[in-house]
C-alpha cells in the first residue's frame, strides 16, 4: 500500500543521444510515476530540498555524477512521512534525509514525494522544521560534520585562528556560523570582496584574500592556523597544509576547484598536521544522526536561515546554473511543496 500519488511533479534529468552520435541532458518539471520510484520503507511528502554542487553536475552531460537516467536529482531532502512499514517512523513525522545514493543513483529530493529505505532517515528533532533542515542542508551538515572532527581531534576555543576556505559557499558560510558560535576566532578566505560584512556578520573575525590561498609558496610557512575547514580543494588545501600550526588539523570536504592535490609531506612530518577527510555521503546513520541531533541544539549555526535564497521546481535551473558557475551566496533551498 503506498501513500504516494499515482503521479506528482518532479524535476527531472535525462540524457538524450543525437543522430550525430553526441549526448545532452534534458531537465525541467514533469509528472512523475509513483511505480517508477524504488522500493523503500518510508514514503515522505518533500516540503524542502536545497541545491548543491553536485546537483548541478547530475544535470550537465560531463558531470560524471548521475548513474540512472532518467534521474530526480537533489541529494538531500526534507519533509513529513506519510507512510511507513518501519516503527521508528510515524505518518507525520518530520524528517530530512541525505546522501548514500540520493540524486546520484537514486531519485532524489526535487520531487513532491520520495521513497527511501529508513535506514536513509533521520528524524528532526524539535525547533528544527524542514525549512531550517534544508537551510542547512547537506552543505551544512558537512560543515558541522568538519567542526566536530576538528573538536574531537582537539581543537578547542581559544586555541587560535582557524580558517574556513570557500567561505562565501553552504559549506564555508556554515562552518563560519558554527565554529563563530562556539567560540572560535574564525577566518574567512573568499575571493568575493563583496562578501566581507555577510562573512563577518555570520561571526567571520577576519577575511583572507583567494590570492593569498592559492599563491604558490614554500613546502613550510609560518605557523598560522590553528585548524582549518577546506570545501575548496586543489587550489587552496596545498596553503592551507603548509601554514597548519604544529599537530593542527584540516577538514576536507571540497573539490570545486579540482581534485588534484600537490603538496608535500613535510608539513605531515615536520609538523604533525592532519589531513581529515569529510565523507558525508556514507557517513553511518547512527553517527549521522547524533550530529543532526546537535544541529538543532550546540552546532546550532548563527543566523540559520537568514542567508537562504529560495527557488522553486519551475525556478531550479537558476540555482543549479548558479552554483556551478560560482555565483551562489550562502546556501540556495528549493521550495518543493507547499509547506
Amino acid at each position: 500500500m503506498t501513500a504516494i500519488p499515482a503521479t506528482f511533479r518532479a524535476y527531472v534529468a535525462r540524457q538524450v543521444d543525437g543522430p550525430d552520435g553526441t549526448s545532452a541532458v534534458e531537465r525541467g518539471v514533469r509528472e512523475f510515476a509513483a511505480t517508477d520510484l524504488p522500493d523503500g520503507d518510508v514514503e515522505i511528502r518533500v516540503d524542502w530540498s536545497s541545491v548543491n554542487f553536485k546537483d548541478g553536475l547530475a544535470t550537465r552531460i560531463d558531470g560524471k555524477v548521475a548513474r540512472i537516467s532518467p534521474l530526480i536529482p537533489g541529494i538531500d531532502l526534507a519533509g513529513h512521512v506519510v507512510a511507513s512499514s518501519d516503527p521508528a517512523f510515524a505518518v507525520g513525522d518530520p524528517v530530512v534525509a541525505h546522501g548514500y545514493d540520493l540524486g546520484v543513483s537514486r531519485h532524489g529530493g526535487f520531487a513532491e514525494y520520495q521513497r527511501v529505505p529508513a535506514g536513509w532517515v533521520v528524524p528532526l528533532d524539535r525547533g528544527l522544521g524542514p525549512r531550517d533542515a534544508m537551510a542547512i542542508g547537506t552543505a551544512g551538515f558537512t560543515a558541522a560534520m568538519s567542526v566536530v572532527a576538528l573538536e574531537e581531534r582537539g581543537l578547542k576555543p581559544g586555541d587560535g585562528p582557524v580558517l574556513v576556505t570557500g567561505a562565501s559557499g553552504g559549506v564555508g558560510g556554515t562552518a563560519i556560523a558554527i565554529l563563530a558560535e562556539r567560540g572560535h576566532e574564525v577566518w574567512a578566505a573568499t575571493g568575493k570582496a563583496d562578501e566581507a560584512d555577510r562573512l563577518r556578520g555570520l561571526g567571520a573575525a577576519g577575511i583572507v584574500t583567494r590570492d593569498e590561498v592559492t599563491a604558490e609558496g614554500k613546502p613550510l610557512e609560518s605557523e598560522r592556523w590553528a585548524g582549518a575547514v577546506d570545501a575548496v580543494g586543489a587550489a587552496t588545501l596545498p596553503y592551507v597544509l603548509r601554514t597548519l600550526r604544529t599537530g593542527a588539523a584540516v577538514a576536507a570536504s571540497g573539490n570545486a576547484s579540482g581534485p588534484k592535490l600537490d603538496t608535500t609531506v613535510f608539513p605531515f612530518i615536520l609538523r604533525g598536521v592532519a589531513l581529515l577527510g569529510m565523507d558525508s555521503a556514507q557517513l553511518p546513520i547512527d553517527r549521522r544522526r547524533a550530529i543532526w541531533a546537535r544541529l538543532a541544539t550546540d552546532l546550532r549555526p548563527r543566523a540559520l536561515g537568514q542567508h537562504v535564497t529560495e527557488v522553486t521546481l519551475d525556478t531550479l535551473d537558476e540555482g543549479l546554473d548558479g552554483i556551478l558557475a560560482g555565483a551562489a551566496r550562502g546556501r540556495w533551498i528549493v521550495r518543493v511543496g507547499t509547506a
